[in-house]
């Protein structure tokens, strides 16, 4: 698997971490999945 690391404005980073505390994952995990769906997203809305 390819590592990458992406910079965070704090209040984003505040945000998300978060969202993984209350859900009991990984940041990493929360992040991935929030990229993913946008990325799901953005491909939809090109099609149209």
């Amino acid at each position: 698997m390819t590592q990458v690391t992406i910079l965070l404005e704090p209040t984003v980073a505040l945000f998300y971490s978060r969202i993984a505390e209350a859900a009991d994952l990984p940041l990493e995990k929360v992040l991935s999945d929030a990229l993913f769906k946008l990325a799901a997203e953005l491909s939809l809305e090109s099609l149209k």
